[in-house]
């Protein structure tokens, strides 16, 4: 008699039929194409994130500390450990807030702060950025409570497609995808920002020079 307990095994073991005995691992074929765009990267990423709603800013590495200078005026900057003292140069001690010790939920949702990271990598297919919270990219809290991300990506940062992006990315990490500000439609097909993240994405490209 034939089960569907059967019949579901039967095709686990007919999948599995070529596997070598030992139970060692085998080479998967990865045919796909893994980038659809060779040239123009940084172009094509700033045009998708800007189409997802993201402010997107172009600056020089020596321009980057009067980017962050002019955001301070306006709102204190909080920082995680790990970013780079460079990128602060100039700033006075008391727009900055260190989230080290980590600062609470209900502190994060108070502060009138601008979210100051660094990327592990950015897509240009998708104007995706990726954060693995390593130095410089904060816990992922800092990333969802705040209402005003400000992410520094690097021209080198830039590649082409998902596959690229995933070959350079510790799948041991924990990693988050950001596609311009936090938004839902749930509501009557209303467009909401900043319900599970922040309201505003701002993304400051920095080119080689």
């Amino acid at each position: 008699m034939i089960t569907a307990r059967n019949e579901v095994l039967g095709r686990i073991r007919a999948a599995l039929a070529d596997l070598p005995a030992d139970g060692a691992d085998s080479e998967v074929p990865r045919k796909y194409r893994r980038a659809h765009h060779d040239t123009g990267l940084v172009d094509l990423f700033a045009e998708r994130a800007a189409d997802y709603r993201a402010v997107v800013r172009h600056t020089l590495p020596d321009e980057l500390p009067a980017v962050l200078h002019a955001a301070a005026r306006v709102r204190t900057l909080l920082v995680p450990p790990g970013v780079p003292e460079k990128w602060l140069r100039g700033i006075e001690p008391g727009r900055l807030l260190l989230d080290g010790p980590a600062l609470t939920p209900a502190v994060l949702d108070a502060v009138d702060a601008v979210v100051v990271t660094g990327c592990a990598v950015a897509i240009a297919e998708t104007g995706t950025v990726v954060l693995d919270h390593g130095p410089g990219q904060g816990r992922r809290m800092l990333s969802l409570v705040p209402d005003h991300h400000l992410v520094v990506v690097c021209a080198d940062q830039v590649v082409a497609d998902v596959p690229e992006a995933l070959a350079r990315l510790d799948p041991r990490r924990p990693l988050t995808f950001v596609s311009g500000p936090s938004a839902t439609s749930d509501i009557e097909l209303t467009r909401v920002e900043g319900v599970h993240g922040p309201r505003d994405l701002e993304i400051v490209l920095v080119s080689h020079g």
